[in-house]
């Protein structure tokens, strides 16, 4: 008989938080240890880790900059056995394309895509050789749905979705589990730049059916339930938390 009551529980288990410093993946590290997972709360600015750390109770922080290949490889091999991996870090240049250059859009491809097929590829093997692990990335409501600016975001956080979802087909014969995390707005340093803009803030706020923006605690809960046995048959998945935005297109409010 099921263990119902224990279904999100994560005793015994070792997950890793790639960036775990702030914003969704702090909260991410803070939840999964709650849950009674050990956590590695890696970030590339350790002080933000070790300020995480602090936070909650068995988790461990390092340093790991991931558009360092081979740090990413080493890491793998240093923390041992991993049965869970989040990856959340990300970078955007609001730009229309015809402004974009080559080397922002070099930046934004490096972390948000091809680090995250470098750090599944690390951790994902070794998760294949021990027959069991779970996998997740962030990607974004950009994935689907755009508008001007947000060009490369857009095609990376796409691109990562079909990355995962390959990654999904091929680990699952080997009971790795990998899926997706799509987020709508979030109150994150990414995004600090349109919440300074009261007209921006209000009209994102809108668009979703709840009406407002999200804290990155919201996340968590996605990230528990896709690390435990509560997601045991749920691979190559997109789990939208976006407050319905992708549900909803446009607004009408019928005369009196």
């Amino acid at each position: 008989m099921t263990d119902y009551a224990n279904l999100f529980r994560l005793d015994g288990k070792h997950a890793v938080v790639v960036g775990a410093g702030s914003g969704i993946g702090r909260e991410s590290a803070l939840a999964l240890a709650a849950h009674g997972a050990r956590v590695t709360a890696a970030d590339r600015d350790l002080t933000s880790a070790e300020q995480t750390v602090a936070l909650g109770n068995d988790l461990t922080p390092y340093q790991l900059d991931v558009l360092d290949e081979a740090a990413v490889i080493q890491s793998a091999q240093d923390l041992g056995d991993v049965d869970v991996l989040v990856f959340t870090a990300a970078t955007n240049v609001r730009k229309r394309i015809l402004d974009y250059t080559g080397e922002e859009f070099d930046r934004v491809v490096a972390l948000n895509l091809r680090a995250s097929f470098d750090l599944i590829r690390a951790f994902g093997g070794p998760m294949a050789t021990r027959g069991r692990g779970s996998i997740m990335g962030f990607s974004s409501i950009r994935a689907t749905t755009v508008e001007p600016g947000q060009s490369v975001y857009a095609a990376t956080k796409a691109g990562l979705v079909q990355l995962l979802r390959t990654a999904a087909a091929e680990l699952g014969p080997n009971g790795v589990r990998v899926n997706a995390i799509a987020p709508g707005v979030v109150e994150t340093p990414l995004t600090a730049q349109i919440k300074a803009d009261p007209a921006w803030y209000d009209a994102y706020a809108q668009k979703s059916a709840l009406g407002r923006w999200a804290t990155p605690n919201e996340l968590a809960g996605a990230v528990v339930y896709l690390a435990s046995d509560a997601s045991s048959f749920v691979t190559g998945s997109v789990l939208h938390v976006d407050g319905g935005w992708t549900a909803v297109d446009g607004r009408f409010t019928p005369p009196n």
